[in-house]
């Protein structure tokens, strides 16, 4: 009898032994406070209630999420320690394996001085696999990033390293990782308050946002640096340097530094130095302007002349509007055959320029200019023209070699054939700068009298233009010609003789660059014209009613 109650007693504890003894994994094995872990490959039996069925990490309840009969899935609670996590159903205790807390620490930030709205990369250990559920009232919490108490906005989290935008609000002060964990209750429901496992504090300091603009451009151009405390002037230090190179200082307020981009410069960052402090704030590329096409290739004084390509810039950037060389910051303009032209457009990759009554045949070039500031930022070391030759065009004087008829009636078509017309411009209104700047400014503005620039007269009045090719112009027979010839015995209607003559007209630019000096013309002569009694008014069209007396 002794010996069978031996053999039972024995039996009992081989029984414990082995169910103590399920195979089961725990993923992962080790990591920070409130972390979910899996258990797995035991046969854990079915849930039956919070109470009946737990998981222990070393003694400390965890909150259970899922419970299957093959696997489990928790959070290590707030006060878990390193030691050997349990399953319990009911009365069966099944040993699954350990777990190492393991703590959450910031070993670096990355930039230690940034701007709000910039990206900081945290690097550290221990964070886990992913920040959680977005929606921060989850029960379970959502692990966090604070800078100086602001929660910043997560781009990516991995277990060693996290990429969060700083806050438009944030200021100078601690970067901490906070991971969050809620633990069950006492009765082992869901879930008592989240908190937090807290990281160590590392420093960040938070500078003033500065934007550029542009961020790319060519040697001359204007760069604005837009950010606030700049001061009411420029310091002693105060720089701005673009790949490297001082940049020319043209204005410093306190919200609002304007630089131009040096001859020297390259691309790079822009850096600024103030009061003692450096600081990169951007990244400028430079370019290389580019010309594919100019067009037409020759014509005659007033001609419109579009020169196509890429990186033109901006017009006024290196100096006057028009062509005028600025001794602060260069010159920006186009020339035809080494004579300055009239600027009607310049945009990034068009200019339209007008062929000027000096014009000469020759290289097309535009013109851009630059310098190499002092030390301080002032003018300059060196100033330069960057010259780009476009293209070449030829100016042709316009030439009549035949009209008919040489006599015709009122309202009658005139055809004349040459070569070097052009095109036609019945209107050039957006050719006067100043023109544009009344506009802009809400004024009232007229047409002078010598607006068109290409014409044909008819006994000294302008005729109506039919049509007009480089190489052929059609013209109606003005009436004004016979309106106002009258004498006191009544009309008069014998015929007006003149000359047909075809012109083109044009400007120069005034000595110190500003547009423009009083138009001037070209005449080619066609010969002589008579008008005809045809087409004439009735003498009633001339006849006066008179008042009684």
């Amino acid at each position: 009898m002794k010996n069978q109650m031996l053999i039972f007693i024995a039996g009992l504890v081989v029984s414990a032994s082995m169910s103590s003894m399920v195979f089961a994994e725990l993923l992962p094995e080790s990591g920070p406070l409130g972390t979910t872990v899996t258990v797995s490959g035991g046969a854990f039996g079915d849930f039956q209630s919070t109470q009946m069925n737990r998981v222990e990490f070393n003694g400390v309840p965890a909150l259970v999420q899922q419970w299957e009969s093959d696997f489990i899935m928790v959070k290590v609670p707030l006060k878990a320690k390193t030691g050997k996590v349990t399953v319990t159903n009911g009365d069966s205790t099944i040993d699954v394996g350990s777990f190492s807390v393991q703590g959450v620490k910031i070993t670096q930030v990355e930039p230690q001085e940034a701007e709000a709205g910039s990206m900081l990369v945290v690097h550290g250990k221990n964070f886990g696999n992913t920040a959680g559920s977005r929606d921060p009232n989850t029960m379970f919490g959502v692990n966090q990033v604070l800078i100086n108490g602001i929660r910043a906005q997560v781009q990516k989290w991995r277990p060693n390293k996290i990429e969060v935008a700083i806050p438009a609000n944030a200021t100078t002060g601690n970067v901490e990782v906070r991971l969050a964990s809620s633990d069950p209750l006492p009765d082992g429901s869901c879930c008592a308050e989240v908190n937090y496992i807290v990281s160590n504090s590392v420093p960040l300091t938070v500078v003033p946002a500065i934007s550029i603009q542009p961020t790319q451009g060519l040697v001359g151009s204007k760069v604005i640096l837009s950010g606030q405390a700049f001061g009411d002037s420029k310091p002693a230090d105060g720089s701005v340097l673009i790949g490297g190179q001082q940049a020319g200082i043209a204005e410093w307020s306190n919200r609002t530094v304007v630089v131009h981009v040096p001859l020297n410069a390259k691309s790079g960052p822009v850096t600024l130095t103030n009061r003692g402090a450096t600081r990169k704030v951007g990244f400028f590329t430079l370019q290389q302007s580019e010309a594919s096409a100019v067009t037409p290739s020759e014509g005659p004084i007033g001609s419109l002349v579009t020169i196509r390509g890429n990186h033109f810039g901006v017009l006024s950037e290196g100096g006057s509007t028009a062509y005028a060389f600025d001794f602060e910051m260069g010159s920006n303009g186009v020339e035809i055959g080494g004579v300055p032209a009239i600027i009607h457009r310049w945009t990034e990759n068009q200019i339209d320029v007008w062929v000027p009554y000096s014009g000469k045949s020759g290289d097309v070039v535009v013109k851009r200019g630059a310098s190499i500031p002092n030390s301080d930022g002032t003018c300059c070391q060196k100033q330069e023209v960057v010259k780009l030759v476009a293209g070449s065009f030829t100016v042709v004087q316009p030439k009549v070699t035949s009209y008919s008829p040489t006599s015709a009636g009122l309202d009658e078509i005139v055809t004349i054939k040459g070569s070097g017309f052009g095109s036609f411009i019945k209107i050039a209104e957006s050719s006067k700068m100043s023109m544009h700047h009344h506009g802009h400014n809400w004024e009232n503005y007229t047409l002078g009298a010598d607006v068109s620039r290409s014409e044909v007269l008819l006994n000294g009045s302008g005729t109506q233009v039919i049509s007009w090719t480089d190489q052929e112009i059609q013209v109606r027979v003005p009436r004004r010609q016979v309106f106002g010839i009258t004498n006191p015995e009544g009309i008069d209607f014998s015929f007006v003789q003149g000359e047909l003559v075809v012109k083109r007209g044009s400007w120069d630019l005034l000595e110190n660059g500003q547009c423009c000096t009083p138009k001037k013309w070209f005449s080619a002569l066609a010969g002589p014209f008579t008008i005809l009694e045809r087409g004439l008014p009735n003498e009633a069209t001339f006849k006066l009613e008179r008042s009684p007396d």
